[in-house]
């Protein structure tokens, strides 16, 4: 009897050490530094402390802003993301999905909530009289990158004008330069090389030439639209491995950017003053890059992580039906969208900033 209650308790402490030695093993491991992209919130979030106060609470003491580089070559940032340099990069909703639809192993960490009109107007020179509406196009060239919002909110604009664009499938009424340069873009609008392009107002080298009185605004997406509504938000990914290995410095990052997202709305001005010192761009590109209605560095998210899968999917399903020659090549399946957002950093997850 003595002998096997002593076996019993034997057998007790060894699965109790086996249990402890599993759950040691499966601690998180601690990131000692991090390269993040440098943005106008990020530098902020350097220079206040606001990366300091939440990385440091799990033992990433270093971190590094990385500039875009590439002459600000759109996607730049998904491909450093793919090679490691980079471990969180922020894109639009419908390049990330293209990106992951290529192979690009990524989760969706955050998402923001619906865009609106501004962020993504199409540009005419100022001084040319002959394109002042969106129906001036027809016939004409349009300059943008191809995988952004600078294709996907026009796209959905020329369709609802009855003037569509040229694409590898079908002749349209509207021939679309693929031009991933974003200074190039604007020269070639200004030297009449192309009559229009789509931006962000409140991106780093369209400001400047905005705020300069050479452009003009002869359209903007729809506010019920699904540009507005679904493809037009913005996203974090990160790579799968990253999140699956880090999961709590997806969340402090996640925590940083909400606390300079509420301090630079309060002080817009101090906020203005170190991106303009930061990122090298006049006082005035800075503020307005804060304070615009088109501005999406600082917006709010999507909490729900079934509501930002739905984005996902509705966006696919229009572009789909209205002949995206990517999308009606290959796509992502409803599973594979449940999958790309990562639910963990969603309301209920495990590491939400929401909860």
């Amino acid at each position: 009897m003595l002998q096997s209650s002593l076996r019993k308790k034997l057998a007790a402490s060894l699965l109790a050490l086996s249990v402890l030695g599993s759950l040691a093993g499966a601690a998180e491991a601690v990131l000692p530094s991090i390269n993040l992209q440098k943005s106008p919130w990020t530098v902020v979030a350097l220079e206040k402390g606001f990366f300091k106060e939440e990385l440091d609470k799990i033992g990433t003491k270093k971190i590094t802003l990385i500039p875009q580089g590439a002459a600000e070559l759109l996607g730049a940032e998904s491909a450093a993301v793919g090679g490691g340099s980079l471990a969180i990069a922020q894109r639009m909703v419908y390049p990330s999905t293209i990106h992951r639809i290529n192979g690009l192993n990524t989760v969706v960490i955050w998402i923001s909530e619906p865009s609106n009109r501004y962020r993504t107007p199409v540009l005419a020179a100022a001084d040319n009289n002959k394109i002042n509406s969106i129906k001036d196009l027809d016939g004409k060239k349009f300059g943008s990158s191809r995988i952004s919002c600078y294709w996907s909110s026009p796209f959905e604009s020329l369709n609802n004008a009855g003037i569509p664009f040229d694409s590898r499938l079908k002749k349209g009424k509207v021939r679309h330069e693929n031009i991933d340069n974003s200074a190039v873009a604007i020269a070639a609008v200004l030297s009449g090389e192309t009559d229009a392009t789509a931006v962000h107002l409140a991106a780093p080298a369209f400001t400047g030439p905005w705020l300069s009185g050479k452009f003009k605004v002869v359209s903007r997406p729809a506010d019920d639209g699904v540009y507005v509504n679904y493809a037009g938000r913005v996203t974090y990914v990160a790579r799968k491995d990253f999140a699956d290995k880090y999961p709590s410095v997806v969340k402090a990052f996640l925590a940083a950017r909400e606390k300079t997202r509420e301090w630079a709305f309060d002080h817009p001005n101090e906020a203005a003053a170190i991106i303009a010192k930061e990122t090298r761009v006049p006082l005035e590109v800075a503020l307005f890059q804060v304070t615009h209605l088109g501005q999406w560095e600082f917006m709010g998210g999507e909490a729900n992580a079934e509501r930002a899968r739905t984005a996902i999917k509705e966006f696919l399903r229009y572009y789909i039906a209205n002949g995206d020659d990517i999308l009606t090549q290959k796509s992502l399946t409803d599973k594979e969208v449940d999958e790309f957002i990562d639910e963990r950093f969603f309301v209920g997850g495990s590491h939400s900033i929401y909860n």
